[in-house]
């Protein structure tokens, strides 16, 4: 079963339990695959495509939730972090920081980088490393770490 027939059966389970929030989630990813795929002129995206418009999802409502919490409307950010979590089952697991730390020593040691100017020079590695393991800014927050 692939990624997009497992979230078809989701949706369906979803339905027949009455879980608003999670078919929200799964209907908001359905429709982006879906739209991926008419772009394409497919009938189905590759899963890892599935995976990327998933992650992609996931940042979004990540940041929407921490905007509604910083403008003090709690109602709304228990939404988005409810609909954050049903989406979050689709995604590879996460590494933790320790692995994170490592390979951006591995990559600053590799591409010979000694100060915050040769960031981009890293983060265009370590993201081609860690593609859909570790979200973007905790790299980065690492790196500049690192180089500091």
């Amino acid at each position: 079963m692939n990624l997009q027939e497992k979230i078809n059966f989701d949706i369906k389970e979803a339905m027949k339990a009455r879980n608003t929030d999670k078919l929200a989630a799964l209907r908001a990813l359905k429709s982006a695959i879906m739209l991926e795929a008419t772009k394409k002129g497919v009938i189905t995206v590759p899963d890892e495509v599935s995976l990327q418009l998933a992650a992609k999802l996931v940042k979004q409502r990540k940041e929407a939730a921490s905007i509604f919490i910083e403008q003090n409307r709690k109602d709304l950010a228990q939404d988005e972090m409810s609909q954050l979590a049903f989406l979050e089952v689709y995604l590879p697991k996460q590494i933790g920081e320790d692995k994170i730390r490592e390979v951006v020593k591995e990559v600053i040691i590799h591409v010979g980088a000694s100060s915050s100017v040769d960031t981009g020079k890293c983060m265009g590695q370590l993201m081609q490393k860690l593609k859909g393991k570790a979200d973007g800014t905790v790299v980065s927050r690492i790196l500049r770490e690192e180089l500091s």
